[in-house]
């Protein structure tokens, strides 16, 4: 069986090719031209348009919570696709370390591991995140269709634009055509944000769990010693490797989930707030529901992984003291107890966002305790 733990990102690095072309070699003006007007047009100013939308004086308040909402979710966009495009680098090698560490799995209990649970946990959750996002793209579709012919003529979302759309004709079509593809590409974006941390995540943790089978299997098999001590010293080189790739992981979600924690809840508390006291329709309101749906999404998948690679560094000084070291020579158990205590370290630096938030299941439901909070206050000055 072919063990390849990066296929999964192959995707993403599509989309990679895409929104930053010039980071794989691209190098000609024409690529230099789009790369400045995408960023500038859809990342930078497309936030800004729609923030700078809810200060005009025709916006009314169930479109100011509505485009609340979609500028809070393109803003955070918008901020993790900058954070990411910077740790492009720290990305890549992260994949070369993964491959080498496939090309350390051996036994058939590895395999089945990764078969059975690794590749299963994959396909689950990205496809539910592939499956949301389609269905977001596709209900975007009739919904630009049914706003392209309402009358009076109205945009996705009102925003502030340099020139006057009203007037009909070209300016409208620009504005309109400016939203919806910065839509498109602000999608883009979303996707590579909200799949790479838990598919890193969930990586991570399935190669600590296979380092934990190699190392609780040492020395039972009836090899010299000699041998097994230059197995020990094999291993302290995937260990190393394995410390690498969880330190880079460290570094490149740490700012992102930041960003993810912080602005989906200020988003749920927002549009569970426009719900309950603004939509009367019911296909605004499944919209809003798959919305909340897709906003819960970007965040549960990475502290579901984070707790899980938690729980594997947990287990790994065990898995290392369940070796057969009490068969072996005295300068062997010393190395094993040097091997425990440096696997004990990985305990004390759990993933953390923004080195202020330590990354697990119990920051998802304090994000979801924070946004009724906000709510809440929201309700409390509504019915005042």
């Amino acid at each position: 069986m072919v063990i390849d733990s990066t296929r999964a990102y192959r995707p993403l690095w599509r989309c990679f090719r895409l929104l930053a072309p010039t980071f794989f070699g691209a190098r000609s003006r024409a690529v230099y031209v789009y790369m400045v007007l995408m960023h500038l047009l859809i990342t930078v100013l497309f936030p800004i348009h729609l923030l700078l939308g809810l200060l005009l004086p025709t916006t009314t308040p169930v479109q100011l919570f509505q485009n609340l909402t979609m500028s809070i979710v393109c803003l955070s966009c918008s901020l993790k696709h900058v954070m990411q495009i910077w740790q492009l680098p720290h990305m890549l090698e992260i994949e070369t370390a993964l491959r080498q560490l496939d090309d350390c799995v051996q036994s058939e209990e590895e395999h089945h591991y990764y078969q059975n649970t690794l590749q299963r946990r994959v396909s689950r959750f990205t496809r539910c995140i592939y499956a949301t996002y389609t269905f977001v793209y596709v209900l975007n579709v009739p919904i630009a269709i049914l706003t392209l012919l309402a009358e009076p003529r109205e945009l996705l979302y009102e925003a502030w634009l340099p020139f006057d759309w009203r007037r009909g004709g070209l300016h409208y079509y620009l504005a309109f055509g400016y939203q919806y593809l910065s839509m498109v590409a602000e999608c883009c974006q979303g996707l590579t944000n909200d799949i790479y941390t838990p598919l890193t995540l969930c990586n991570v943790s399935a190669h600590i769990h296979l380092f934990g089978i190699r190392m609780s299997r040492l020395g039972y098999s009836k090899t010299p010693e000699g041998q097994t001590n230059q197995q020990l010293r094999l291993y302290f080189e995937d260990f190393k490797l394995l410390m690498r790739v969880y330190q880079l992981t460290r570094e490149v979600i740490s700012p992102i989930q930041l960003i993810q924690i912080v602005f989906c809840g200020v988003s749920m508390c927002i549009i569970v707030s426009y719900m309950i006291f603004y939509v009367r329709d019911a296909t605004s309101f499944f919209y809003h529901i798959v919305l909340l749906a897709v906003v819960c999404l970007q965040l549960f998948p990475s502290c579901y992984f984070a707790s899980v690679v938690a729980e594997e560094t947990d287990q790994l000084p065990y898995a290392v003291f369940s070796g057969n070291w009490y068969e072996q020579s005295r300068g062997y158990r010393r190395n094993v107890v040097i091997f425990t205590q440096l696997t004990l370290r990985l305990a004390n630096r759990p993933m953390m966002a923004g080195g202020l938030i330590t990354l697990n299941l119990n920051t998802f439901f304090a994000t979801l305790k924070m946004a009724y909070s906000l709510f809440a206050v929201i309700a409390r000055v509504k019915i005042n």
